[in-house]
C-alpha cells in the first residue's frame, strides 16, 4: 500500500530534444512530428515545460525552437550532440558545453542543464557554472545512490533530480501510479518529443517502442491531468531549482 504524502504545490515538466532514441537511430521524426504534438499538449493543459535541448536540434530546427520559446517553456542545454560526458575529457566536455550553448542562447537565456543518458562526472561540475549555467537536471532520482550524487554540487549550482524514467509515464495507470507516489518532491517528469512519434514496428529495444506515439500523448495527457486536479502546479526548471535549494518544496500526494 502507498502511503499518501501531503499535497504539494509544485512540479517540473521537462522533454530531453534530441535526435531519434539515440544512439540507436539518427533520425529527427521527433522534432518534425513528434515535438509540434507535445507542444499542442501542453498548450492544451496551460503547463510551462522546461526543453532539454542540444545544440544540433537548435540549429536543425530553428523554427520549432522559436515557437517553445514563444509558447513560454525555457529552454534548457542538453549537450551539443548528445554525446554521454562519462566519455568526454574534461576539455572536450568543456567545448560540447560552450557550442551547445552558443546555438542555444541566440534564442533564449539559458540557466539549465541536463546531460545525456542523465550521466555527468561530479568532477566536471565547474564547468557547467563556468559557462553561466544555474541548475542541473543530471541526477536520475529513481536510481540507487541518486541522493549521494545530488549532493554532489559545487557552489551556484542546484542539483534538481530527474524523478522517474520516461518510460515510466507511458505505463498502464495501475503500474505507473505507485512510482509517482515514491517520488521525492519536487516531481520533475521528463518525456522526449520521438515517443510522441509510433515506433511501436521498429526493431528498437521494447522500453524505447512500446506505447509510442498517439498513445504515448494520451498517457501523458492523462498523468498531466490527474496531477493537476490533486494541485500540482507546474513550473519551468529555472523556478523550481530555487525552491529546491531553499527547502521550500512542499510534498505531493500520489
Amino acid at each position: 500500500m502507498i502511503t499518501q504524502r501531503t499535497n504539494y504545490t509544485s512540479a517540473c515538466f521537462t522533454a530531453d530534444v534530441e535526435e531519434d532514441c539515440p544512439p540507436y537511430l539518427k533520425t529527427c521524426r521527433g522534432m518534425s512530428e513528434g515535438m509540434p504534438r507535445l507542444l499542442d499538449l501542453l498548450s492544451e493543459r496551460q503547463i510551462r515545460g522546461t526543453f532539454f535541448t542540444t545544440g544540433e536540434m537548435a540549429r536543425r530546427f530553428p523554427a520549432i525552437i522559436r515557437r517553445l520559446v514563444a509558447d513560454g517553456h525555457e529552454l534548457g542545454c542538453h549537450g551539443d550532440f548528445h554525446r554521454d560526458f562519462t566519455k568526454l575529457t574534461r576539455e572536450a566536455a568543456e567545448t560540447e558545453l560552450r557550442l551547445a550553448l552558443q546555438s542555444l542562447r541566440e534564442f533564449a537565456p539559458v540557466v539549465c542543464f541536463r546531460a545525456p543518458y542523465l550521466r555527468y562526472p561530479s568532477a566536471y561540475l565547474p564547468l557547467l557554472v563556468e559557462q553561466g549555467l544555474q541548475i542541473d537536471s543530471s541526477v536520475a532520482g529513481y536510481k540507487t545512490g541518486s541522493d549521494h550524487l545530488a549532493r554532489s554540487s559545487v557552489p551556484g549550482l542546484t542539483r534538481v533530480p530527474a524523478s522517474l524514467t520516461s518510460s515510466i509515464l507511458r505505463l498502464p495507470s495501475a503500474i505507473r501510479a505507485p512510482w509517482l507516489a515514491l517520488a521525492k518532491p519536487p516531481l520533475v517528469l521528463f518525456v522526449h518529443p520521438w515517443e510522441a512519434v509510433d515506433f511501436r514496428r521498429s526493431g528498437l529495444r521494447w522500453d524505447c517502442r512500446f506505447r509510442t506515439g498517439q498513445t504515448a500523448l494520451s498517457l501523458w495527457r492523462d498523468v498531466l491531468t490527474k496531477l493537476q486536479r490533486k494541485g500540482a502546479h507546474f513550473l519551468p526548471m529555472c523556478d523550481i531549482g530555487p525552491l529546491t535549494a531553499d527547502n521550500r518544496l512542499n510534498k505531493w500526494i500520489s
